[in-house]
């Protein structure tokens, strides 16, 4: 595969953006391919290499690349302006849709950014608790803000970094951590602290390690358990909301979480994020309350357009497609595996997916950081090679869209099978 002129575009980047990117997931040796368009199910290089894309943006594009729905909506947006600095219809429309599906958030804030959404609720939970602090989990990736960067996922793993240099130490003592699916765990800890903690913070499956999904149970025993010491269950959704189904995890699992964050499938795949809960809670923020929140391309007219038409088109086709072609990769995957003699671990849910380098299942961060991360990159540049392209790290998930085919998803099998043999 030619990729020189990646190289050349890398060539000039590395000078003028650390690592040569704008964000350090992108990153990988020796320089990342540089996209030049994406289309349905493929991506094409700087090179003129097509790619089936099982990265979709890190997971926003389930509908595929410039989805006609959404293209239309963007385009007619931009035709009346991109940013007016005060609301819009489209802002309300949003978010009857999202309250719809999940009722538990009454009222909701749009900002750019699961980044912002995490930060902000994060700040709305300690003001309405009067409490300092927050538990999180163990290779849980909520944002790269300092209340959050405590034993990190995605970039943070990848990158062997998971606590960040200038999070001040005062700030990361407010953040205790847990591990993932350890129930008797989190029941020591907020025994512990009882009176301390605002807020439990977990992603539903986590997928910023891979898709880890929860033991039976555990996440209606961490509900439980929350209640019963009153402190705040907040759902990271960023990931799972509007893929694993219209009302995200918790209408998958039957659990309610008093905050919620959303992003990446709700911005259609514009910049979003959002955060609500109750309306009690969320009338704690300014104006109304004393917890602060503002930015200027909050409730943008754009990215509000572009997640209307994106779950419009969501709600039309339904997740029952997503869901078969996600069981059909996963169980091909497996049998693959099995035919080489391998010991790996084909973990997800929905369209959802990855392949652990382990022999251990995987229920936890601990379980993850056993994976052989350098036998994955041989992997991943032997799937590149092959034509399709996955996130460049052990600790991302990959994803499947409504774009994708069963003839894609043979395709990928195939190249995993052929990579697979290739990296022996």
């Amino acid at each position: 595969m030619d990729r020189s002129r990646s190289k050349e575009l890398y060539d000039r980047a590395a000078g003028l953006m650390p690592g040569g990117v704008s964000s350090p997931v992108r990153a990988f040796s020796p320089y990342p391919t540089y996209i030049k368009r994406g289309r349905g199910s493929r991506l094409y290089d700087a090179d003129g290499n097509e790619l089936i894309d099982c990265c979709l943006g890190f997971g926003p594009l389930i509908l595929g690349h410039a989805h006609p729905s959404v293209v239309k909506a963007v385009q007619e947006q931009a035709g009346d302006g991109t940013l007016y600095g005060a609301p819009v219809e489209k802002e309300i429309l949003l978010a009857e849709t999202v309250r719809r599906h999940f009722p538990a958030m009454e009222m909701m804030r749009f900002v750019s950014s699961g980044t912002e959404a995490t930060m902000h609720a994060v700040r709305l939970a300690r003001g309405v608790t009067g409490r300092k602090k927050i538990v999180k989990m163990e290779g849980g990736f909520h944002g790269a803000h300092d209340s959050v960067l405590v034993k990190a996922g995605s970039g943070a793993t990848t990158h062997s970094s998971p606590d960040s240099a200038g999070v001040p130490e005062e700030t990361a003592s407010n953040t205790l951590t847990l591990a993932y699916n350890d129930i008797e765990a989190a029941e020591r800890l907020l025994s512990a602290h009882r009176g301390e903690i605002a807020a439990v913070l977990v992603e539903p499956v986590m997928g910023n390690i891979g898709p880890v999904l929860p033991d039976g149970g555990y996440l209606q025993q961490l509900r439980e358990l929350t209640r019963k010491h009153g402190v705040l269950l907040m759902f990271d959704e960023v990931i799972t909301g509007f893929r694993l189904s219209m009302g995200g995890a918790q209408a998958r699992f039957g659990v309610q979480a008093d905050i919620t964050t959303l992003g990446k499938v709700l911005g259609g795949g514009l910049p979003i994020g959002a955060f609500g809960a109750s309306a009690e809670i969320m009338r704690n923020v300014s104006p109304l309350g004393k917890v602060y929140q503002a930015g200027t391309f909050s409730g943008n007219p754009l990215s509000m357009a572009a997640g209307l038409a994106a779950l419009n088109e969501l709600e039309r086709v339904g997740h029952e497609g997503l869901e078969r072609k996600g069981e059909m990769v996963r169980s091909q995957l497996a049998e693959v595996i099995n035919a080489h003699g391998l010991d790996h671990q084909v973990a997800g849910i929905g369209s959802m997916f990855q392949m652990f380098m382990t022999d251990r299942p995987v229920r936890n961060h601990r379980d993850v950081m056993t994976c052989d991360a350098s036998r994955f990159m041989r992997l991943f540049h032997a799937l590149l090679e092959r034509g399709v392209y996955v996130p460049p790290s052990q600790f991302e998930t990959c994803f499947l869209s409504t774009a994708h085919t069963d003839e894609d998803v043979r395709r990928i099998v195939d190249a995993y099978d052929d990579a697979l043999e290739a990296i022996r």
